[in-house]
């Protein structure tokens, strides 16, 4: 069977017609972010914001036509509110692998409603209000720390645009569906994965505009078998975007995670990313200085180079829990590159403690809300 193509796909949504514009959805240019890899497809249906709620059944009916040609595994379509559609619509490789239901048609408005997750006890998002500042790696090295004291823990690869998290935990390949619908997630070093990166070509780039990726962040929430969880570690993309609060509006999130090197210009914008957290109403658990020294492999010396303390003294001034300081090393660098990060390839390593002693510290955080949750007062109106 030949694989399916981007034209096949663009030649069937041509004959699902819009309703009250009097053509079909690919000559009135309403399709974009077509993307089409090993027979999952991925597109999205650009309309105006006021007619999205009732073009549902048009979202479904391009669904299941593309779902019901050969070659064709999965599919993934959302309705993207844009006031300007896009001139012409974007074909390329790569493809997110879904089930049918999806719908995105900008953030969701305060008091949306949370994704049912069943079996995942606990969400905690990693974020910076920048990149660069090794976000990822301290998601991974956290993650396998936690799984290292006992917890059942899965990684989502939030970063639709640049997903890392499966080249940092060693894990290559697709995805498996048993129904179509729902996937399997990867696994290694004793925890699962979820990412965008299973589903494109790693140098692929994502040219979906933010509605389009947060809905295809909502399946990969919601349409994998995660099975039951402590803890789920969600890596969020750098910056406060769609996805930000998309994430914060729709996802049970337990606490989030700020990790921000030790210079005045990271913690501008770690302080923006903590305080969008917190207008959302979701618990900040604590802040890691990552980079925070640099000590020389050959002699010792220890230099500062992008300071030191600096989030610590931020997490004082903000009264929230400083969880510790990882130091700018080679090794860290080499192995989390390498697919064996430093918390279960040296897991002996000054540098591993310390990633389990920040572990620790945001497990303790989340007892203590739980707790306090727990104990909140039932009051009686008699």
């Amino acid at each position: 069977m030949a694989d399916v193509t981007p034209d096949d796909i663009l030649k069937m949504l041509a004959t699902v017609n819009d309703p009250d514009r009097g053509g079909n959805i690919v000559s009135l240019n309403m399709i974009a972010g077509l993307q089409v890899k090993d027979g999952h497809v991925a597109f999205g249906i650009e309309v105006d914001p006021e007619r999205g709620p009732k073009l549902e059944p048009l979202r479904k009916e391009a669904e299941d036509k593309v779902h019901a040609m050969p070659g064709v595994l999965t599919v993934t379509a959302v309705l993207t509110a844009e006031r300007r559609p896009r001139a012409q619509p974007v074909a390329g490789e790569g493809a997110p692998s879904g089930s049918p239901g999806s719908q995105a048609d900008g953030p969701s408005p305060q008091g949306a409603q949370h994704l049912s997750l069943p079996g995942i006890k606990n969400i905690i998002a990693v974020a910076s209000g920048k990149g660069g500042v090794g976000k990822s790696t301290t998601t991974v090295n956290l993650a396998l720390a936690l799984a290292a004291q006992g917890h059942k823990v899965g990684v989502l690869d939030a970063d639709i645009y640049g997903p890392s998290i499966p080249r940092m935990l060693g894990i290559q390949g697709k995805p498996t569906s048993e129904d179509g619908k729902t996937l399997q997630p990867m696994e290694n070093h004793g925890v699962k994965c979820m990412s965008m990166g299973f589903l494109v070509e790693e140098e692929t780039p994502m040219i979906w505009r933010g509605p389009m990726a947060t809905g295809a962040l909502e399946q990969l929430l919601r349409d994998v078998a995660w099975g039951d969880l402590d803890v789920l570690v969600v890596d969020m993309p750098p910056g406060t975007g769609d996805i930000h609060l998309s994430m914060a509006q729709r996802v049970p999130i337990t606490g989030v995670v700020i990790v921000s090197t030790p210079q005045d210009i990271a913690l501008i914008d770690a302080r923006k990313g903590l305080n969008m957290f917190r207008k959302v109403d979701v618990p900040v658990l604590g802040i890691v200085e990552n980079m925070s020294y640099f000590a020389c492999p050959h002699c010792g010396e220890r230099t500062d180079i992008f300071s030191h303390g600096g989030a610590e003294i931020e997490a004082q001034r903000l009264e929230i829990e400083f969880l510790g300081a990882i130091p700018l090393d080679i090794k860290i660098r080499e192995t989390s590159d390498g697919g064996a990060p430093i918390v279960t390839s040296q897991p002996d390593s000054e540098h591993a403690q310390a990633y389990l002693a920040i572990a620790d510290r945001v497990w303790s955080q989340i007892l203590e809300l739980q707790s306090s949750s727990a104990a909140a007062p039932n009051i009686v109106i008699q």
